[in-house]
């Protein structure tokens, strides 16, 4: 996201819930807004989920298909989902991977942050494997899709309501800058408490990456296995969504300690916003082309397969090398690899790239990032919509985020960012925007 989790990538999926987030905080500035919001999300990740189990899978169907009582409800989703969060806590808890250090606080502090998200990824893969070399059902994860996204709301609720409750007796330069307004409604959804934690346990860290995130593959996993009950072996198309979104999860969870200086750990407040982003939005949206699979099977050519195969590969490379050049200039202008880029110096003694990756467009990362989510899309074919959702509301987000890093941009740096813009016309979009 995500985050939200929207969210959603190391530095990638974050992004998405600072993207996220930084709509719904205009959209929360009303008090419609306040009320209609968490309403409204939840009832869309609901909607969505039925329209990709329906035949007519159509945006646009009215009335939409409404599921039943019992399709809501299993006793088995929230054992398993509340053991799936246990299960992230202990491998959270357990001394994997080395151990990094946040920005500093107002106070002058800086927190510990364990950066083992990768190990999850891993055990968890393993434990899979377990369970399916012992017989496991992981198709049934389908029909449980609904009754984990409501315990996954449920959860987000409750969750958030503790975060807002024990936000009061935070000190005072524990809470966020914009959760603590006195509106309950907005401090509830965006968060009071910056860096809540249980001891050492960092509840908005953990939710971040971990749970949702590594969720939303296993979702993937159990759509592939459904489709192997129902037709034998998993389709090309479904086996493709699975690998291209892994790649996304794996990145993100490898590039881990990048998150650490993103805007929802640096300056966000853990409220409903991001509990319901991390928690729901991004396991139950991002792998909708999966489940949509499962009832629309789709049948692709080599050569199709190769054309979205290098798609998928070419948005991945340049998101990469993009936000490596990037961070190797911030970590160390005076390394090799980046000494040979030209430069612009701002009034701020900072310098900005017009060259490398920086000189194509002025946002190449974004550039990889929609690349990719059309080739998670492309497998379900032309036929219905519903399979879009994600490149549709991922674009709309990143044209909004660049409009934004555009007014700060140029109110920091001023004539230096007119002299850029000048240099770097392309926002996007190379020739296009």
């Amino acid at each position: 996201m995500q985050t939200s989790h929207f969210a959603v990538t190391g530095k990638k999926l974050n992004r998405t819930t600072d993207l996220h987030s930084s709509c719904l905080r205009k959209a929360f500035s009303s008090f419609t807004g306040a009320v209609c919001i968490p309403i409204f999300l939840p009832l869309t990740v609901l909607f969505l989920i039925c329209l990709s189990r329906s035949p007519e899978a159509s945006l646009f169907q009215w009335p939409p298909p409404l599921p039943s009582a019992d399709q809501l409800w299993d006793p088995l989703a929230p054992v398993l989902l509340l053991g799936w969060f246990a299960l992230h806590a202990v491998i959270y808890l357990m001394p994997l991977g080395k151990v990094s250090e946040g920005l500093v606080l107002r106070d002058g502090t800086r927190l510990k942050y364990p950066i083992n998200g990768f190990h999850g990824l891993c055990i968890s893969g393993v434990f899979l494997m377990l369970l399916l070399g012992l017989g496991a059902p992981l198709g049934y994860l389908f029909e449980l899709l609904l009754p984990l996204a409501v315990c996954a709301i449920a959860v987000s609720f409750l969750f958030s309501i503790y975060l807002y409750i024990r936000s009061f007796w935070a000190p005072s330069h524990a809470l966020a800058l914009g959760g603590n307004t006195g509106n309950p409604l907005y401090d509830f959804f965006i968060g009071r408490e910056l860096n809540p934690r249980i001891g050492d346990f960092d509840l908005k860290y953990f939710c971040e990456l971990r749970p949702g995130l590594i969720g939303w593959v296993v979702i993937n996993l159990g759509m592939l296995m459904k489709e192997v009950e129902l037709r034998g072996s998993p389709s090309l198309a479904m086996i493709l969504v699975n690998s291209f979104q892994l790649l996304y999860v794996a990145d993100a969870l490898w590039n881990e300690e990048a998150v650490l200086t993103t805007m929802d750990i640096v300056h966000d407040g853990f409220g409903f916003m991001l509990v319901f982003g991390d928690l729901a939005w991004v396991p139950f949206t991002y792998g909708l082309q999966a489940a949509f699979l499962v009832v629309h099977p789709q049948t692709l050519s080599s050569l199709k397969a190769a054309a979205i195969i290098a798609l998928n590969g070419i948005g991945y490379y340049i998101f990469r090398q993009s936000n490596s050049q990037k961070n190797q200039f911030r970590r160390d202008p005076t390394h090799p690899s980046v000494t040979r880029l030209e430069t612009i110096a701002t009034a701020t003694g900072k310098r900005l790239l017009v060259s490398g990756w920086w000189g194509l467009v002025r946002h190449p990362n974004y550039l990889g990032d929609l690349l990719m989510a059309l080739a998670w899309s492309l497998p379900c074919g032309f036929s219905y919509l519903l399979p879009y959702f994600y490149v549709i509301y991922f674009t709309v987000l990143l044209i909004h985020r660049e409009a934004r890093d555009e007014r700060q941009c140029r109110a920091k740096y001023g004539l230096a960012w007119d002299t850029y813009c000048r240099r770097v016309p392309y926002r996007i979009f190379p020739y296009i925007y």
